[in-house]
């Protein structure tokens, strides 16, 4: 798998430093500077804290089989907005690299929010997944929708949820979480026939050999 996360710290400075501190217990693979400087913290045959607590398609232990990329970001805790560009282009090459290098498919490229829905909300709605999805990268939000509301019930849904890799443990979280990747126009936690439409297009795809 790849993580892509953000620092939510002022000063990327801080951010290298608590990312290279034993005792915080984070750390990360690489972190990108808001102008594209890419810096290595750890070896990527080497396990980094990045993850937490977190699973993602019966992997319960992501840290022991993802890298962890860092973008420095203020975070909506010193105030959210878009992704500076030259952060976005130092990006793309370095997951195009270890993606094909470790032969990630792009259904494991996945934000932190992804991984930990009850505890993280990065790397945020604002970042460019569909940019990234256009190079190949990760798996593109679904264009077309053949059905409109395909669950019977919202437990229907949570269990579909499950089988696509989310953690359903805290349903609202997790609702939240796949609004935010697939539909970041609107994230209130509630399981609407818009994103019932959505996860149902990507089991399909996935299921017919398109969305790996």
């Amino acid at each position: 798998m790849l993580v892509i996360h953000y620092t939510e710290m002022e000063d990327k400075g801080f951010a290298i430093e608590r990312l290279c501190d034993p005792e915080a217990q984070v750390s990360a693979h690489y972190l990108i500077g808001e102008h594209g400087e890419v810096v290595r913290l750890v070896p990527e045959e080497k396990r980094a804290w990045h993850a937490g607590v977190s699973y993602w398609r019966g992997h319960k232990d992501v840290n022991s089989a993802s890298i962890g990329i860092e973008l420095d970001h203020p975070g909506h805790k010193y105030g959210y907005r878009e992704f500076n560009e030259a952060q976005f282009e130092a990006l793309v090459p370095l997951v195009a690299r270890i993606v094909k290098e470790y032969d990630i498919p792009r259904a494991n490229v996945v934000g932190h929010s992804d991984v930990a829905p009850a505890r993280k909300i990065d790397p945020g709605e604002l970042f460019p997944w569909d940019r990234l999805a256009e190079y190949g990268l990760c798996l593109p939000r679904p264009e077309k929708l053949e059905r409109g509301d395909p669950f019977d019930n919202d437990a229907a849904f949570y269990l579909a949820l499950e089988r696509f890799g989310y953690d359903v443990s805290d349903g609202h979280k997790a609702v939240e979480a796949f609004q935010r990747r697939w539909r970041p126009e609107k994230i209130n936690g509630e399981i609407d026939g818009e994103v019932r439409a959505i996860l149902f297009q990507l089991l399909l795809d996935r299921d017919r050999g398109i969305a790996r």
